[in-house]
């Protein structure tokens, strides 16, 4: 019987042939997986990232995303600029994405994602992206990650980002999904499947110290205290981790866009000595 460690590896192998096509890319360097997590308007910290690791010649390979993790990197995947997808964070409100419909499931739908995706890109499947994109989602009733990779972008993306309890689950490929936070918080594991031979992972911590005001704020910091007794996995499989602080910022603070942007910059500055080492091939295996 194959260990865990073989399966991923044969993983591995058959996502980086989707990927990267039959004949395989040989590289003088590691291939670079990039791995966006969630946390709503804290997550255009990502595109402070972006811009840091591009002003930095560090290339990137394929990407994986939960949430708003997903979301840009949906954009950044289809070749949309940094500097649009900054001048869409300002403008961006709840209302553009989520529609209050209180039910059973869920407080809002989120349907209108599909319209304000077409705001930062015109691509509608995974195929018309530039660089492999893989989405996380979770299935609410088997309680597992889902990852797409292929088809159509729109379902996955909404599935991703569809938090529960505030917004109603998808239903899509005969399953039952919701925001990928839930099982993959960091989707880590996503860009291991599309072949990355390394993994910097991008955390925004949303704890914070003043008293929630609103039922989404006390749903929101309930799902991220079990998260944080749970992120033992993602962080062991991580090459390198930036952690942007965003503490401070609300989850619907879009206002706060340019501070966001220079958070994930200047977390990133702060580790690009060892973002080149890992691009060069130095891995936390080979440094031990």
């Amino acid at each position: 019987m194959n260990s865990a460690r073989d399966w991923l590896r044969n993983a591995k192998e058959r996502f980086r042939a989707f990927a990267y096509g039959d004949e395989k890319v040989r590289l003088e360097r590691p291939r670079v997986g990039l791995a966006l997590a969630g946390g709503f308007a804290r997550g255009i910290a990502h595109i402070g990232v972006l811009r840091v690791l591009r002003e930095a010649g560090i290339p990137i390979d394929c990407v994986a995303g939960t949430s708003v993790g997903a979301l840009i990197g949906t954009a950044y995947c289809a070749g949309t600029s940094l500097e649009d997808m900054e001048a869409t964070g300002r403008t961006t409100s709840f209302a553009d994405f989520g529609r209050w419909t209180p039910s059973w499931l869920g407080l809002a739908t989120n349907q209108r994602m599909e319209k304000y995706v077409e705001r930062l890109t015109a691509a509608k499947t995974f195929e018309e992206l530039k660089t492999p994109l893989a989405i996380s989602t979770s299935d609410i009733n088997e309680g597992i990650t889902v990852y797409y990779t292929s088809g159509s972008l729109a379902q996955p993306l909404r599935a991703s980002c569809a938090y529960p309890a505030l917004f109603v689950p998808i239903q899509y490929d005969g399953r039952t999904l919701v925001d990928g936070f839930l099982t993959a918080p960091v989707p880590v594991e996503g860009t291991l499947l599309l072949g990355a031979d390394v993994v910097i992972a991008v955390y925004l911590d949303s704890g914070s110290d003043t008293t929630p005001r609103t039922a989404a704020e006390v749903i929101s910091r309930s799902f991220n205290i079990i998260q944080r007794h749970a992120e033992v996995a993602w962080r062991q499989q991580a090459d390198l981790i930036i952690e942007p602080d965003v503490r401070e910022y609300a989850w619907d603070d879009f206002s706060k866009t340019p501070e966001l942007v220079s958070a994930g910059e200047a977390a990133t500055i702060k580790l690009l000595p060892e973002i080149r080492a890992l691009v060069n091939g130095e891995t936390k295996d080979s440094a031990a």
